[in-house]
């Protein structure tokens, strides 16, 4: 495993593995250290075809006494998505964690390129056709230790989505945050834009959102 405790500790500038979700959440909100941080991990690893942090989350992060949470494996992920047929176009998936099937999935539509037809043709090849704008990626997770993970994972891969912190069920929302990468660039990063808590969403994403305490 590249991405250990003490690798991801060090990449953030933390002392301990607790702070790492704060820490990740607060680098993706800023641009100029979003990008940063993005590619100090590209220079650890540039294969971004799974989710790196799964080993990590697991050992590290996970919560599952109170949360039940559990992580679905690689080799699982990729067969998961060729077995299910989906418009070609748009994703969806609740209890996300880090996003291990998400980039299962968005692997196959970068390598393949689904949405257009291809010949045999050289330039027809998905490195040349396939446009990020052309896929959109909604996710949900509620918890909030994996959330900056899932983020993260969208971002640095270039997605366009939503990825919305809430309880799948009771759909009662935390926050959510608009993933764009607004051009044809195949290596390109996402913004990451915190989406507003207002009537419009709410109906948009079918969800309420939670009120916060204030002291």
């Amino acid at each position: 495993m590249q991405f250990t405790a003490k690798t991801v500790n060090k990449l953030l500038g933390v002392d301990e593995s607790f702070k790492v979700p704060t820490k990740l959440m607060e680098l993706l909100q800023d641009t100029k250290e979003r990008e940063a941080m993005f590619r100090r991990f590209l220079d650890v690893s540039t294969d971004v075809s799974f989710d790196w942090f799964h080993e990590y989350f697991q050992t590290e992060q996970a919560e599952r006494k109170s949360k039940k949470q559990d992580f679905t494996p690689n080799t699982v992920a990729r067969v998961l998505n060729e077995l299910v047929g989906s418009n070609p176009h748009t994703y969806y998936e609740i209890a996300a964690g880090s996003g291990g099937i998400m980039i299962s999935r968005w692997n196959y539509d970068r390598e393949c390129d689904p949405v257009n037809k291809h010949d045999k043709g050289f330039l027809s090849h998905p490195i040349f056709t396939y446009d990020p704008r052309n896929y959109w990626y909604q996710v949900e997770e509620l918890s909030d230790r994996a959330y900056p993970f899932l983020i993260f994972n969208m971002a640095i891969r270039g997605m366009n989505g939503v990825a919305i912190q809430c309880n799948s069920l009771t759909r009662e929302a935390k926050r959510a945050y608009f993933i764009r990468n607004d051009s044809d660039n195949y290596l390109g990063f996402s913004e990451v834009i915190e989406i507003p808590k207002n009537k419009i969403f709410a109906k948009e994403f079918d969800v309420t959102w939670k009120r916060e305490l204030r002291g």
